[in-house]
């Protein structure tokens, strides 16, 4: 009934000529200058593009276009909700092995901008994305753009993908594709580019991930520091860490220093006033070593403990609890979750809007580990969201699944990183105390599972 009261006037139509093609209306944009200066149109995938197909091992193909390298790729297949970001989704860590699906129709549109690295192609201050390169497998798209425009971009996301190895197929029917992964959950894949791109995959052909470490492959080797100068001395353990975490905590003047995901900060804990566990990719139980190291931290140290996305399932698999592979996970920049407690800058009985990337999730059970409580929980799955240490436990210690320093938004929770650097300084200088082991208890199942795991 409304429609009659947006309908243009005649008089208007002829200002606005219809234009003869989507693609006719992208080759308005303009391409920013080059890696190499100068300006230069992008390279285009086009009907000259070598053939593609995705593969799901459930049996259902989808052919398109290829673009980025001219290679076959394996991996799990997962979608994304995000409608902006896809540079930072792509360069996170926590992707690592998986075919990401974009649901938003349109990507590539704004190009990928200039994004320096150190020379060991760590974190730098110039860095603009979520780490040095592409981190997953391939890419999924409705639609790729032929041309881009944005005042920083410097290349397109077919260039882009091209210069770091990683195949895209576009042109096929991501609403489908996200259907099947949404009603089946995750499912294994194969992006085939080429000649034999259409032929048949034999099931047992399929690369799954989540069997390998992946938090190995992405960690830093090598301890190093941000920010030395800072106020207050932050040990970051690195399970695969988006830049983000580190840029938001150098932005409140944290001295960081970045330690190898299985470095026992045990040795060194004496020498920080808090520690963050960052985000990571893949199965926590392959962290089982950095869990047992943070359990001891947890009940030897009375200083601030704080993970994010793996740092949190980290953090439980330390107090006790259960981690499990969920059918779909979340990702995407939508997820609700409800706060269960208050703490900082979180009110108890809200709702806060998250961004979300994990395949993994804490198990809910009745009766959680004495020494703590559920902090969020998901108001789609009902899935774990956080953890914290309960009041009369006497320890300072959070852990969220979200990501509250999210690129892309959104920033409902931002001031969590400020409520953490803020309890760090109030403990700087204080003499470490010891608690008893059973003060952060845990549940008798799940400390079999971490002792075995030590054995």
């Amino acid at each position: 009934m409304l429609a009659p009261l947006f309908r243009p006037s005649p008089a208007l139509l002829p200002r606005f000529p219809r234009m003869a093609s989507v693609t006719a209306t992208r080759t308005l944009a303009t391409a920013a200058p080059t890696l190499l200066g100068g300006t230069a149109a992008p390279s285009i995938p086009g009907a000259s593009s070598p053939p593609a197909t995705l593969h799901l091992k459930t049996g259902q193909c989808f052919a398109g276009r290829s673009f980025g390298a001219p290679r076959t790729a394996f991996g799990e297949t997962v979608f994304s909700t995000s409608i902006t970001s896809y540079t930072e989704s792509m360069t996170d860590p926590s992707y690592r092995g998986q075919i990401l699906v974009f649901t938003t129709p349109l990507i590539g549109n704004y190009g990928v901008p200039l994004n320096p690295s150190d020379p060991l192609g760590r974190y730098s201050n110039d860095m603009v994305l979520e780490s040095a390169g592409i981190q997953c497998a391939g890419v999924v798209v409705a639609d790729v753009a032929e041309r881009y425009s944005h005042y920083k971009a410097v290349e397109s996301l077919h260039d882009w993908c091209a210069r770091y190895g990683i195949p895209g197929i576009t042109g096929v029917d991501t609403r489908a594709i996200t259907r099947i992964l949404r009603d089946q959950g995750t499912t294994l894949g194969k992006l085939a580019v080429g000649d034999a791109h259409a032929a048949p995959v034999a099931p047992e052909a399929y690369w799954d991930p989540s069997v390998e470490n992946l938090i190995d492959q992405v960690s830093t080797k090598e301890p190093y520091e941000l920010n030395p100068n800072g106020d207050v001395k932050i040990a970051v353990l690195d399970f695969g860490s988006k830049a983000n975490i580190l840029r938001a905590l150098v932005a409140r003047n944290a001295a960081v220093t970045v330690l190898p995901w299985n470095f026992d900060f045990n040795t060194v804990r004496d020498q920080f006033d808090g520690l963050f566990l960052s985000n990571g990719p893949g199965d926590p139980n392959h962290a089982m070593e950095a869990a047992l190291n943070v359990r001891r931290t947890i009940q030897e140290w009375d200083r601030p403990v704080f993970g994010i996305c793996m740092g949190h399932q980290i953090i439980g698999l330390a107090a006790g609890l259960e981690a499990y592979r969920m059918t779909f996970g979340n990702r995407g920049h939508n997820q609700p979750v409800l706060a269960l407690a208050s703490s900082g800058s979180i009110t108890a009985g809200r709702v806060y809007v998250t961004s979300q990337n994990h395949q993994y999730a804490l198990r809910l059970q009745e009766e959680f580990p004495q020494g703590w409580e559920p902090f969020f929980i998901n108001c789609n799955d009902s899935s774990v969201e956080g953890v914290k240490s309960t009041a009369s436990s006497g320890k300072r210690v959070w852990g969220v699944q979200f990501h509250p320093e999210a690129y892309g938004g959104p920033l409902d929770t931002i001031h969590m990183f400020s409520d953490f650097v803020a309890e760090c300084k109030a403990s700087k200088g204080a003499k470490v105390g010891h608690q008893p082991a059973q003060a952060m208890g845990t549940s008798q199942g799940a400390g079999e599972t971490l002792g075995a795991a030590a054995a």
